[in-house]
C-alpha cells in the first residue's frame, strides 16, 4: 500500500515495475483497489484483468482478475460488495474452483472472505515437467497466473489481497474426469466444488485430469509435481477406476495393475510424511428396475482391499452415488449430469446424453459427500470445515432447482476424455 500512497495513477508504468520486482522472490504481497483504474492483464504489467476489457460497465457479469505468480499457495482476502449499488456476486478461482456462493449485499455493504488457493504451473525442474495433454494448455490451472474470476446477477468486488502462505494444510487431488477442475460449461468435477467448504488453514491442489488412469497419472509425472509441493501433515486423495477397467494388456486388471498402482502412491506420498486417502470411483448412471447397475467390475473391491492390507482411510463415494442416484430416480438424476437439449449453449448443435460426467449442480452434491466422508472418518482437516458446512444425506439431496451457478465465458462442446 505504501507504493499506491507515493506513486498517483498517472505513474501507472513505474508501479507497474515496482510490482513486478517481488515476483522473483520468497515473499509476495499485493493489494489491488478495484474502485479504482486496474490494467488490462499483461506478462510486461504482471496484473489485471484477463481474457475481458477493464469492467467499466458495472455489473458486467463474468469478471477474471489475474496476477503473475509462481508456483506454491497463496492466502486470498477478497471484499465484496460496493458502495454505490446492491450486488448479488458468485466468486471462483482459476479453473472454476467454487469459493463463495451467490451472495447479495445491499448498497454499501462489504463482506469479506479469506482463502487459500493453490497455483501450479508444469514446471518440475529443468530437465523434468508435467506432461500435460492439449486440452490442458488452456486451462487456468496449469498457467503462469494465479485468476479469481467474479459472476452473478450484478457481481462486484472492491479489493483483493494476495500473499504467499506457507502455513495452510494441502489437499492434493489425485484422479480422473470426476475429479479435476473443467475449465469449461457445462461440465463440472467434486474437486472444483470441495473448495467451497474450507476456510484459509487448508488449500485444495486439484492435479486430476480427464481420461486418466492410476498408471498414466504416475507416468505422467503428476504425483512427482505433487512431490515437489507437499510437506509433512498434507493430505493426497485419489479417486480412480472408471478408465483403469478400460487398460488391456499385460497385467491389466483391478488385482494386479490398478492394486500395484495404488500401493505405489500409498509409498511415495507416505514416505514424504503425507496421508493418503482413497475415495471409491463415482457411479455411473446406468438404471435397470430402478436401481443403478455396478458398472466398474473389480475396481472398487480392490481399492477398498488395497485400502484395507494399508490402512488406508476410505471414502466411500460408490456407494454415497448410488444412493444419490436412485434417491433422485431414473428421470431426475438427469439434472446431476450433463444432459441437455441442443442448442443450450453457445454453438451446441447436439443434445448432450452423458452419464458418467457432473454438471455444476451434481458436482457440487458430490463435494458435499466428500466432505461428509472426511468427517465420517475422521479426517483432523474436516475441523476446517467452514461454519455454514453441514453435514449431507444422499437420500436427502438438493434440490437442483434451487442451486444457483452462473455460466462462464467459457464453454466446450466436446465431452471430457474418459467415460
Amino acid at each position: 500500500m505504501l507504493i499506491k500512497k507515493i506513486f498517483s495513477m498517472n505513474n501507472r508504468l513505474l508501479l507497474s515495475a515496482l510490482l513486478l520486482v517481488p515476483l522473483a522472490t520468497a515473499a509476495q504481497t499485493y493489494d489491488f483497489d478495484l474502485t479504482k483504474h486496474q490494467p488490462v492483464y499483461s506478462d510486461e504489467v504482471g496484473y489485471g484483468y484477463d481474457f475481458v476489457t477493464a469492467p467499466d460497465n458495472p455489473g458486467q457479469h463474468d469478471v477474471y482478475f489475474s496476477v503473475k505468480v509462481p508456483d506454491g499457495n497463496y492466502r486470498v482476502t477478497v471484499t465484496l460488495g460496493s458502495r454505490q449499488r446492491a450486488t448479488d456476486t458468485q466468486l471462483r478461482a482459476e479453473a472454476r474452483r467454487l469459493l463463495v456462493e451467490s451472495t447479495a449485499l445491499k448498497k454499501k455493504e462489504l463482506r469479506t472472505y479469506s482463502f487459500t488457493i493453490n497455483k501450479r504451473s508444469p514446471y518440475i525442474s529443468d530437465k523434468k515437467r508435467v506432461m500435460i495433454n492439449n486440452r490442458e494448455k488452456s486451462s487456468l490451472d496449469w498457467d503462469d497466473k494465479l485468476t479469481l474470476d467474479w459472476a452473478g446477477k450484478n457481481p462486484a468486488v472492491n479489493r483483493i489481497q494476495i500473499s504467499r502462505d506457507t502455513t495452510a494444510t494441502t489437499v492434493f487431488l489425485c484422479g480422473n474426469s470426476t475429479v479435476v477442475d473443467q475449465n469449461n460449461d457445462p461440465w463440472a468435477s467434486w474437486g472444483q466444488m470441495v473448495t467451497r467448504w474450507f476456510g484459509p488453514k487448508v488449500c485444495i491442489s486439484n492435479n486430476a485430469e480427464s481420461g486418466l488412469t492410476a498408471g498414466s497419472f504416475l507416468r505422467q509425472n503428476r504425483l512427482d509435481k505433487i512431490m515437489t509441493m507437499l510437506r509433512p501433515g498434507d493430505y493426497v486423495i485419489c479417486e480412480f477406476g472408471h478408465n483403469d477397467q478400460k487398460e488391456h494388456g499385460p497385467g491389466a486388471g483391478a488385482w494386479y495393475n490398478f492394486s500395484y498402482n495404488l500401493k505405489r502412491f500409498i509409498d511415495v506420498v507416505r514416505k514424504a510424511g503425507g496421508t493418503i486417502i482413497f475415495c471409491t470411483p463415482t457411479q455411473r448412471r446406468a438404471f435397470k428396475d430402478g436401481k443403478i447397475m455396478e458398472t466398474h467390475g473389480d475396481y472398487p473391491a480392490a481399492m477398498r482391499a488395497v485400502a484395507k492390507r494399508e490402512n488406508v482411510p476410505v471414502i466411500e463415494l460408490h456407494d454415497m452415488t448410488r444412493t444419490f442416484f436412485e434417491t433422485l430416480g431414473e428421470e431426475g438424476s438427469t439434472h446431476a449430469l450433463v444432459h441437455y437439449p441442443a442448442g443450450t449453449f453457445p454453438g451446441q448443435t447436439m443434445a448432450f446424453a452423458d452419464n458418467t460426467h457432473f454438471n455444476p449442480y451434481g458436482a457440487y452434491e458430490v463435494a458435499r459427500m466428500v466432505t461428509t466422508g472426511m468427517k465420517e472418518i475422521g479426517l483432523p482437516i474436516a475441523d476446517n470445515l467452514v461454519s455454514e458446512w453441514k453435514p449431507f444425506d444422499p437420500a436427502h439431496p438438493d434440490d437442483y432447482r434451487t442451486f444457483v451457478w452462473f455460466l462462464s465465458k467459457f464453454f466446450d462442446n466436446v465431452k471430457p476424455a474418459g467415460n
